[in-house]
């Protein structure tokens, strides 16, 4: 019987102990962290809560400050009236009238109404009731979807691989959207209409967009005429046809009465239906072409216009919502006194450990 020790089994039964004490470990010290964190979370929502508690007055006393000031605001601010009006884009447009809102902002914002009015054909008095303007597209996320397939469809397979609906979405500009939104605001219930109609007009007088029309209109009148000398020759071409088969027809059918289109082949008998066919198919055509015309008849066109008059406008935005004048200070009142009160724990806190920094 051989006496040597069992050496390479302990080894092994060694080294999986300490595998197993690593795991170990590394779980305990994940599930610490994790604990840590929700630890920390934990107390410093009750640190907030505490805050508050402690500083209850002094927040309450900004939030009716805040009510205060809103309804002293609702009653001696001067009167906001906004009116806006949707235009469909014929043509690409966007990035004029984007230019042309932003340029109009900046004339607002020097104060520059003198010539304001002699861009929108406006007299002073009305272009100084003027505070600001703005454009955004009108587009819900199923009209990004069928955008987003649409510029899929003019890629190559590969290329169309490599775009992701988001990327789509991050790069492509709100002008390009053919529905757009101008509104305006203003101090005044009574200058809406004739503002909107100088700023379509003014794209609509564009000289260039204005030479892209008439290229387009003369080439859709080409292309419709052209369809319709096809409908006429193919409408002949029938009649021809309807002719000669009757003709064939009756001179070996000459006892039957009435009109047969049998021929004796499969290509004989679906003649007459391919030429009908073709008939429609250019019919169809023509009444596309027709819309496409309607369509180029203006660059931009006006679809819906609301409040002519303009309607008030008592709201603030606050973090992307709307809120009442009297909410929306009550609110930034409150959240203000919060954020000093809260600056000023944060330095009491610094405090006690500046001894030992210096040290």
């Amino acid at each position: 019987m051989s006496t040597t020790p069992n050496t390479p089994n302990n080894s092994e039964e060694v080294d999986l102990g300490q595998l197993f004490k690593l795991i170990g470990s590394a779980f305990d010290r994940f599930f610490n962290f994790i604990f840590n964190i929700f630890r920390n979370l934990f107390l410093a929502v009750l640190w907030l809560i505490f805050l508050v508690k402690k500083r209850f007055i002094i927040l309450a006393l900004a939030g009716i400050s805040g009510l205060v000031i809103g309804m002293l605001n609702s009653k001696t601010a001067v009167p906001k009236y906004e009116s806006s009006v949707t235009v469909v884009q014929n043509y690409p447009t966007g990035e004029n009238l984007y230019n042309s809102v932003g340029y109009y902002n900046d004339l607002v914002r020097q104060k520059d109404y003198e010539t304001l009015g002699k861009v929108l054909n406006l007299e002073e008095e009305k272009a100084e009731s003027i505070l600001s303007f703005e454009v955004k597209p009108v587009v819900s996320d199923n009209d990004k979807l069928l955008a987003f397939n649409d510029y899929v469809k003019k890629l190559d397979s590969l290329a169309a691989t490599k775009i992701e609906y988001q990327d789509f979405l991050d790069n492509n500009e709100d002008y390009t959207h053919k529905y757009q939104q101008v509104i305006i605001e203003s101090t005044q219930r009574s200058n809406f209409k004739s503002v909107f109609e100088n700023i379509v007009e003014s794209i609509n007088s564009n000289p260039f967009f204005l030479n892209e029309q008439r290229k387009d209109i003369a080439e859709l009148n080409q292309t419709k005429r052209a369809l319709e000398l096809a409908l006429v020759k193919s409408d002949s071409l029938q009649s021809t046809y309807k002719r000669v088969l009757e003709q064939g027809l009756s001179s070996e059918q000459t006892s039957e009465i009435g009109i047969t289109f049998e021929g004796s082949s499969e290509i004989e008998k679906t003649k007459e239906f391919d030429l009908y066919q073709s008939d429609l198919e250019l019919r169809s055509q023509l009444v596309i072409l027709e819309r496409e015309l309607m369509d180029k008849k203006f660059i931009v066109e006006t679809i819906s216009n609301k409040q002519d008059s303009g309607f008030a406008r008592n709201t603030k935005t606050l973090f992307g919502k709307e809120f009442s004048v009297k909410i929306y200070f009550a609110f930034l009142l409150f959240l203000l006194a919060f954020i000093v009160l809260l600056g000023l724990e944060f330095f009491k806190f610094i405090d006690k450990y500046k001894d030992l920094v210096n040290k």
